[in-house]
């Protein structure tokens, strides 16, 4: 299983001035960030997040280096947060999601109340648990979800990255087949737009992320728009495994030929600015040339 088409799009909707959301969509890897904090300190910690989780993205390779981008960005925000009293106290959620082409499987990474779902042969199935105040309250039986979908409180969360220097990271791996479409969002779209809706917009998209994100966006501020709203979509589909690019360091290694010369100092300049020096040949061809001309030069003074 390969991901197959893939968008995202974000609005800030019809009630903020300003949108603290922010997006990685980057196959293999799709990430959610919704920010939180007064005056831009929730827009630069969303930010923050999604620059450091798509800075990662070409070293992660499994679970681990999934949650080990997570908490990168946590650390991130948390001592920018440290340094800059106008943004303290800043956070974020993150939901992101990798897709293991080579095993047809999906790692998921999640802090906060941003979703993921799965849509498959017609069921929407949310595939994160919301850190926040209401779900612990319907998890705990004090609240049902009719009542927590209109709870004055139903915006506040229980964890977020960059509010501590730790954070817990829930993390699961599951399974993909041909046809599934999954959707990771911000509250903006599921505090505004039930489940059920969600499906049949899904439906009527028929699997195809453009028109899926377009809709669902129209859908959450046709609702009111009380949030910024934001939306990742792929699908999932049969084919071959993208080739995996080489790491660093081996691509640093091809780009030196058996006739340059192979110093430390050299190695690392082509690692650090990716093409290195460039052939030697084109510089000699141009030294010879002139030489060549000056020459020409010379006989034609000496025949006058």
């Amino acid at each position: 299983m390969i991901v197959g088409r893939a968008a995202g799009l974000t609005d800030t909707g019809r009630r903020r001035r300003q949108n603290e959301d922010a997006f990685v969509c980057d196959p293999p890897l799709f990430a959610i960030a919704d920010g939180m904090g007064g005056a831009q300190a929730g827009e630069l910690a969303s930010r923050l997040a999604a620059t450091a989780i798509e800075e990662a993205g070409a070293a992660v390779a499994d679970g681990e280096g999934v949650v080990g981008a997570v908490r990168a960005a946590n650390a991130r925000i948390f001592e920018r947060s440290l340094t800059d009293p106008a943004v303290a106290g800043m956070g974020t959620t993150a939901t992101v999601a990798l897709v293991d082409e080579q095993s047809g499987t999906m790692t998921l990474a999640h802090v906060g109340d941003s979703r993921a779902y799965r849509y498959r042969d017609g069921e929407l199935e949310q595939l994160t648990t919301d850190h926040s105040l209401v779900a612990e309250l319907v998890r705990t039986g004090r609240l049902t979800e009719a009542e927590a979908a209109v709870h004055p409180h139903r915006s506040v969360i229980t964890r977020a990255l960059g509010t501590e220097a730790d954070v817990e990271v829930d993390t699961r791996t599951l399974d993909l087949a041909a046809g599934d479409v999954v959707l990771l969002c911000s509250d903006g779209l599921s505090a505004m737009v039930r489940d059920d809706e969600i499906a049949r917009l899904l439906e009527g998209a028929g699997g195809d992320p453009y028109l899926a994100a377009e809709t669902l966006v129209q859908a959450a501020n046709a609702a009111g728009g009380d949030d910024n709203v934001t939306v990742v979509l792929f699908e999932v589909v049969e084919g071959s495994p993208r080739p995996q690019p080489p790491p660093p360091d081996e691509l640093a290694a091809e780009r030196v030929g058996p006739d340059d010369v192979t110093s430390e100092a050299v190695l690392d300049d082509v690692r650090r600015h990716g093409a290195g020096k460039g052939s030697r040949w084109p510089a000699l061809l141009f030294v010879l040339a002139i030489l060549a001309a000056a020459a020409i030069v010379l006989w034609w003074s000496f025949l006058r």
